[in-house]
């Protein structure tokens, strides 16, 4: 074994020098999970994530709300599909929270701040339509944001990124799931 071979590994056209990613790991300890090859602006991603965070609080309060207040002759179903998302959206919460976490942030769940940092907005709705409605206008806010995040974010962080476009792909669920509510209705 040669000393090039004892200190990189290379198979096919990836080589990398192992010593080298060993000595790295070893150095800047306090910032746990963000290494010297993040190459997006952390600060930044932490305040995308937090309005991400605000964002899917505001919808599991409102779907909750709406899971209460369904009334009529098909409510139950509804309000049924109203709790379902709710859940969703408290685990996408949670997930984003624990990412913030990872990247050295604070998860901000101030109540006082939630409804202006969240990009989707709390409407009540009067009827059962209102509602199904608004909870589409969330999602296709949320769709757009959630995007538009992960393009902004693209290969600088892939582990959000990827984050960001598996909840993306749960929004997309939502709103075809209200949108069929609608026709039903």
């Amino acid at each position: 074994m040669t000393d090039q071979d004892k200190h990189s590994r290379h198979q096919g056209g990836f080589q990398m020098d192992i010593q080298a990613v060993r000595a790295k790991a070893r150095e800047h300890l306090q910032a746990g999970a963000v290494t010297e090859g993040y190459g997006a602006q952390r600060d930044a991603v932490v305040k995308l994530l937090n309005d991400a965070l605000a964002t899917e609080l505001v919808c599991v309060l409102r779907y909750k709300r709406h899971q209460f207040m369904a009334s009529g002759i098909h409510a139950e179903p509804v309000a049924a599909e109203f709790a379902a998302h709710a859940a969703q959206e408290l685990q996408h919460a949670e997930r984003v929270a624990q990412r913030i976490i990872q990247l050295g942030g604070e998860p901000d769940f101030s109540p006082a701040t939630l409804e202006q940092r969240s990009h989707a907005e709390y409407v009540a709705g009067k009827t059962l339509r209102d509602m199904i409605q608004e909870n589409l206008v969330a999602e296709r806010i949320a769709i757009d944001s959630y995007r538009a995040m992960a393009i902004y974010v693209g290969e600088r962080d892939s582990t959000t990124r990827r984050l960001l476009e598996e909840i993306l792909a749960m929004e997309e669920e939502h709103a075809h799931d209200m949108a069929d509510l609608l026709e039903r209705e």
